[in-house]
């Protein structure tokens, strides 16, 4: 069964079961998911369960729905969508997605790093020294695997304002709604011959750098084509790399 996970600056506020075909949210007292906050219009949203699929649509609201950081009218929810209803996020989560699901994205789109040679790493590293020389520092120095290069990354155990974390969330294609958390110094994503980035999690923040632009040319961030050049994350950016647009979140 899907849910939705009420949240306002991370505390869980309340969860809601979807076992009605309707759902409206919003800040007056007749809705389903009541939303008691002057930037939530009276009736906001509507979302509508049909069999296994549940469509969200904005009732014409003064500030808007989003998804994932993107202005909608209607959207199909996949699983772990976070929608946002002014100040505050629902989270939808769909019981019925599988771990076997989210392995098959990881197999399909996530390339192992023992695959990448010491060129391909020591590349990616200068690439992003570039970049984030211009950016302070607030972490401390972490090795990266494979060549000796010494690059900026946070660990588990850093204080407070150290790197915060981040995640991707596929928006498109048969792998929309899934994630997965970026721990890694060095995450290379795509597939090889078509489009190949890679992203790494330094101290300064995280970068995305072209690998290999195979058949589709240099990858995209918000539409723009990141060129040869590392390019830094921002918080509700979207990727598109090898035909698949992935939005990158911090929590």
């Amino acid at each position: 069964m899907a849910r939705l996970i009420l949240s306002l600056d991370g505390q869980v506020l309340a969860e809601y079961n979807m076992s009605k075909e309707r759902y409206t949210i919003g800040r007056l007292p007749d809705n389903d998911v009541r939303i008691d906050n002057a930037a939530v219009s009276g009736h906001h949203s509507l979302i509508i369960n049909i069999l296994n699929d549940s469509f969200l649509e904005d009732l014409n609201s003064t500030n808007g729905t989003y998804v994932n950081g993107k202005l909608i009218k209607k959207h199909a929810l996949q699983n772990s969508d976070v929608i946002t209803v002014g100040h505050h996020q629902l989270k939808f989560s769909d019981d019925d997605v599988t771990d076997a699901d989210q392995d098959d994205f990881e197999k399909t789109m996530v390339i192992h790093p023992s695959s990448q040679s010491e060129d391909v790493i020591r590349n990616v590293n200068v690439a992003v020294d570039e970049v984030a020389a211009a950016v302070p520092v607030t972490g401390k120095p972490i090795p990266m695997p494979g060549d000796g290069h010494t690059s900026t990354q946070t660990p588990e155990a850093a204080p407070a304002t150290a790197l915060p974390k981040a995640r991707i969330q596929v928006l498109s294609g048969q792998f929309a709604g899934r994630e997965m958390e970026l721990t890694k110094a060095l995450t290379t994503l795509g597939r090889p011959g078509i489009q190949v980035a890679a992203i790494t999690r330094r101290a300064e923040g995280y970068f995305i750098v072209n690998v290999d632009p195979g058949t589709k040319g240099y990858p995209k961030v918000n539409e723009e084509s990141i060129g040869p050049k590392a390019r830094q994350l921002k918080d509700n950016d979207v990727v598109e790399l090898a035909g698949v647009k992935m939005g990158f979140f911090i929590e």
